[in-house]
């Protein structure tokens, strides 16, 4: 279970990215976060591993106090927190395979890691990784020849070879087209269900929420301001969330006319 008990965070400068946040994420959901730019959901999830430190408050992660953990504790906690990033963060000039394999680093010596001398295990565990996101097929081709969709699966597989608890996905489709979009946060959905990885996703559009996730957390300035199903954030809940009503530009797939 990942707790938020009244966490805040303050950035240089005065700015309040998160204000008082207390949730519960039990073991095993899959979450997504909600709002504009800027309301705080890049450091909501960025505080369950530890990359932006709380200013007030706690994070626990399986009973683990994220702010009050020593350097071993956080490693040990972070080997087991897949992250997917935005921009993808994959070494374009290296193979597919030896990407997803960056998320066995954790388990592999330095000499090992250094040479890319990786065990017969930790290449078996990411080509199966490539398998749960259909993309095994490019393990051997340099990920600078992939498209924009193939590389966000390959993060995903590098997230999966760390054989993790938790996925932490930060705006994961942003750079994608819709059907793009869809066919990532289906993977996602898909891992969540069949392997039970508790996986939370920062997404801007409210009705790709919907489509794929049961709970929904809305941010506003740093507050939460929504925490409920998809089928209970109606146009009212999105004015809550934005701060407006709603336009084209805040959905995945603008309607159609006809």
């Amino acid at each position: 279970m990942i707790v938020f008990d009244h966490a805040s965070v303050t950035y240089p400068g005065g700015v309040h990215a998160l204000k008082d946040i207390s949730l519960e994420i039990p073991d095993g959901e899959m979450m997504v976060i909600v709002g504009l730019s800027g309301a705080g959901k890049s450091t909501l999830i960025r505080a369950i591993n530890g990359l932006v430190p709380l200013t007030d408050g706690d994070v626990i992660v399986d009973g683990v106090s994220v702010r009050k953990a020593s350097g071993d504790q956080l490693r040990r906690l972070r080997s087991k927190i897949g992250m997917i990033f935005q921009t993808f963060n994959l070494v374009k000039r290296t193979s597919v395979l030896n990407n997803v394999l960056m998320g066995r680093l954790h388990t592999t010596g330095t000499a090992r890691s250094l040479f890319g001398w990786y065990k017969p295990a930790d290449v078996e565990i990411a080509m199966q990784a490539l398998e749960r996101v259909d993309i095994v097929e490019k393990a051997y081709v340099r990920a600078a020849n992939l498209s924009g969709g193939q590389q966000q699966r390959v993060g995903i597989a590098r997230a999966l070879a760390q054989e993790p608890t938790i996925i932490l996905a930060d705006e994961p489709v942003a750079s994608l087209d819709p059907p793009t979009s869809h066919v990532v946060m289906r993977d996602l959905q898909r891992i969540n269900r069949d392997l039970g990885i508790t996986t939370i996703v920062n997404l801007h559009f409210l009705d790709l929420a919907k489509v794929y996730c049961e709970r929904i957390i809305g941010l506003r300035a740093g507050e939460l301001v929504y925490d409920g199903t998809g089928a209970q954030a109606d146009e009212g809940v999105f004015r809550d969330i934005y701060g407006r009503s709603l336009t084209a530009d805040d959905l995945l797939e603008a309607p159609s006319l006809t």
